[in-house]
């Protein structure tokens, strides 16, 4: 938890992460967070049946998609300290972001905002679509003896000189996933391949994961583009090496008797 003059007449701002894809995967702590809102900045991914958590606060829509303005950062700052001090004494404003705040969500920009306006703030973490990518797809970001280190990476980067391509410095991890990557996915794989991953190396690709929607399919770094056209306009997660290694038939779970959830999408 993050305080800054705790005495101020301004409300206290929690992040909170609303987790990836349906409603039901908050924590929670995010769901008491919601619950005790005012008001609620909320993101373009998150589920819209989280309002029925919150009915008494006001909702205001702040997401960013890709490269768009819809709402620039600076914008959305402003919005946080304006509303905190709106909200008075003991007043809560939540900013809900998809995922976890803290994975490629602008946290450190809106902290720092608050910082400087001195506004108690506090972050409450949520599951990142990572997570959710291995979960739905059974396969285990770590792996005893084969898959001991793991990183996330945006395949999505600004322009430079003002980012550094993650894959630059080679391979950095047993498993590694990338956020962002629908539209990447030719380049991804050239950068992989440069960066030492063998063209047979095991990758899987999760779009909407989390929600009812969701696809996954089976690649290799070789043959990664051709998930472009499955996978095209949605948000995508690609994980790549021992954690996309699918489970040998005789291994892997059967979820017979599960039933599954109403309007589940189609797994390749």
């Amino acid at each position: 938890m993050t305080t800054a003059h705790p005495h101020s007449a301004a409300g206290r701002v929690a992040f909170v992460g609303a987790g990836p894809g349906q409603a039901d995967l908050i924590t929670l702590r995010g769901a008491q967070r919601l619950a005790a809102a005012c008001v609620v900045l909320v993101d373009a991914l998150v589920d819209p049946a989280l309002r029925d958590l919150a009915p008494q606060a006001r909702w205001l829509h702040v997401g960013k998609r890709g490269y768009t303005d819809s709402a620039s950062q600076q914008a959305i700052n402003a919005l946080l300290v304006k509303c905190a001090r709106e909200a008075g004494h003991g007043g809560l404003v939540v900013r809900l972001k998809g995922g976890d705040p803290s994975i490629f969500g602008r946290l450190e920009e809106e902290l720092q905002a608050m910082a400087e306006a001195g506004i108690a703030c506090e972050v409450v973490p949520g599951v990142t679509a990572a997570l959710a990518a291995a979960a739905s797809a059974r396969r285990p970001l770590t792996r005893r003896g084969e898959g001991r280190s793991v990183s996330f990476a945006t395949a999505m980067t600004a322009t430079p000189p003002h980012t550094v391509d993650p894959l630059q410095s080679g391979r950095r991890a047993d498993t590694e996933v990338f956020y962002m990557a629908g539209k990447q996915l030719a380049g991804l794989a050239r950068k992989l391949i440069a960066a030492g991953w063998p063209p047979q190396t095991p990758a899987c690709v999760t779009s909407r994961a989390g929600w009812p929607d969701e696809l996954c399919s089976d690649h290799d770094v070789a043959t990664l583009a051709r998930a472009s056209m499955l996978h095209a306009g949605r948000p995508t997660v690609v994980v790549i090496g021992a954690g996309a290694r699918p489970m040998s038939a005789a291994a892997s779970p059967i979820n017979t008797d599960i039933p599954e959830p109403q309007g589940l999408g189609v797994r390749t």
